[in-house]
């Protein structure tokens, strides 16, 4: 089951198109901040209220329900994050994991079908574990501060490799987008 998965992900992975328009996002540390204009997207996702000790079993159902209801993902597998774990309880999270879609997709419960339409984002290539990957949005936030913007929607993270589980966490590649508006606008 898990190769299955996992040569799932890769065939998925494969097929990305990229929804963003703007600089790149390299640099030696992986963390360079820059702000993209984005196109809106529809995605396929399941919705989660619970720690992030879930994920593993969130992404098993995801994968299995895509599969069985004969749906193909356009992207990368991403996780959009709600709230703030140093702000509520495990249990009190609310997040989701999903894959970019053709808007004519249809799919049936648990999977949802949502939009995001967030145009404007602040982003950062982060490289490592995917527990460190909260030390980029804090640099991320940091430069919101510094540079007049304020954060208008969930914390997205896409996940750009097509066998994480094959890689040294510190090789793992996620880009990570923050939904930005100025101050006062």
């Amino acid at each position: 089951m898990r190769k299955t998965i996992l040569l799932f992900i890769a065939v998925l992975l494969l097929s990305f198109l990229p929804s963003a328009r703007a600089h790149s996002l390299t640099s030696s540390a992986g963390e360079d901040v820059t702000l993209q204009k984005v196109e809106p997207f529809a995605y396929f996702c399941i919705h989660h209220k619970g720690p992030f000790t879930q994920i593993q079993e969130v992404v098993g159902t995801l994968l299995q329900e895509a599969r069985s209801q004969n749906v193909f993902p356009a992207g990368p597998m991403m996780g959009i994050y709600y709230n703030n774990p140093a702000q509520v309880s495990p249990e009190s999270l609310e997040w989701e994991l999903g894959f970019p879609v053709t808007p004519q997709a249809l799919v049936q419960p648990p999977l949802e079908k949502k939009a995001w339409n967030f145009t404007e984002v602040a982003a950062a290539l982060h490289k490592g574990s995917y527990e460190t990957t909260g030390d980029t949005v804090t640099k991320i936030l940091d430069w919101m501060e510094a540079n007049g913007y304020v954060q208008a929607g969930p914390i997205m993270e896409r996940y750009l490799d097509m066998n994480p589980e094959e890689l040294k966490p510190e090789d793992l590649k996620t880009e990570i987008w923050i939904p930005v508006e100025k101050k006062g606008a």
